[in-house]
């Protein structure tokens, strides 16, 4: 497994396996899993040499971190990079009224809690500790600083500058103590990231799904103010919910919903070029991310071990390059894309 380090602030820096695991599926996501599948999952990741792990305690209501306890508890600290979450605390509640009915299965009851102040940054911090069953945690990101979550841009507006006010200054205590390697946020939405790059003093972004194969609008001013100021991109939903992993078939998702006829159709004219270079639509997608400079990994999520496998193939793929000129002559990629 290939590693990019990453070592913006000088101090030994972080090496991320450019392919990582989203641990979100962990967490129950969409349908139950075992336990013994969810660590069967995790030990083919890691004998494929994949050595960085996200999680949050959202994902499964607390469920994720603490599988994620059971399988690192027998792995040397030092052999993996760690990431988890801050900006929602956990309470606990009645059965019948937990959160994330339609979402999280087989979880444990419990409701969610926004909350990115200084205190709620650090009390987030100490319940992931006990959660995952260590003492520290290399990277936290502020989790879902973004419209979709926060239901409108007065209410986002709220949300930031709450974190900026509190939040913000715990994770900075945190880095310059040398409590956490790094912090940054794990955003959606890539205009919320830019908006706090040019307000602070960020290291990592966790940008799920608006840089992939199929979407490219970062390029334009938050990709190059990343890469100016040393930022590392973590690059989440790479597959954009799946579409660009299962092809443009009846009911695949993009976005969490099922595809509008638009993006089945430019998935099906990206898979076309793919087909015709004899590669897989779902390796181009995983490799494409890499391509630009910022970028140091790639974390999709996978809920079965062949799902894993997919991911490991992908992360080893080699991409033709007349493949990704094809793409860009066709239009089908933004002319500044690096490739």
């Amino acid at each position: 497994m290939q590693v990019r380090h990453w070592d913006r602030l000088g101090n030994g820096g972080l090496g991320f396996t450019e392919l990582g695991f989203g641990a979100a599926p962990l967490g129950n996501l969409y349908r139950a899993i075992s336990e013994t599948d969810a660590q069967a999952i995790l030990t083919r990741a890691w004998d494929a040499g994949v050595r960085y792990f996200d999680t949050a305690p959202l994902y499964g209501l607390g469920l994720s971190e603490t599988r994620l306890n059971h399988f690192l508890r027998d792995k040397p600290r030092d052999s993996y990079i760690l990431s988890t979450k801050v900006g929602r605390h956990l309470r606990v509640c009645p059965p019948d009224q937990r959160d994330g009915f339609a979402k999280w299965f087989e979880v444990p009851a419990r409701n969610e809690v926004y909350d990115y102040s200084y205190d709620g940054v650090m009390r987030s911090l100490e319940a992931s500790l006990e959660r995952l069953g260590l003492d520290r945690i290399d990277i936290l990101y502020a989790h879902d600083l973004d419209v979709g979550n926060h239901g409108s841009q007065t209410n986002l507006d709220a949300k930031l500058s709450e974190f900026m006010a509190g939040g913000y200054r715990a994770l900075r205590e945190l880095r310059d103590q040398g409590v956490i390697k790094a912090f940054g946020a794990g955003v959606n939405e890539w205009q919320p990231c830019q908006w706090l790059l040019e307000r602070g003093d960020f290291d990592l972004f966790l940008l799920a799904g608006r840089y992939t194969l199929l979407e490219q609008a970062p390029l334009i001013s938050f990709l190059p103010l990343a890469q100016q100021r040393g930022v590392g991109i973590i690059i989440g939903g790479p597959y954009n919910s799946g579409i660009l992993a299962s092809g443009p078939k009846p009911g695949a998702f993009y976005n969490y919903d099922p595809a509008p006829e638009p993006i089945l159709a430019r998935v099906a004219a990206i898979q076309a070029i793919c087909e015709a270079h004899n590669t897989r639509l779902v390796d181009a997608a995983f490799q494409f991310p890499l391509r630009h400079p910022a970028v140091v990994s790639i974390i999709p999520g996978g809920q079965g071990v062949a799902e894993m496998d997919s991911n490991v193939t992908a992360a080893n793929a080699q991409i033709p390059a007349e493949l990704w000129a094809d793409l860009k002559a066709q239009g089908l990629l933004h002319p500044d894309a690096p490739i």
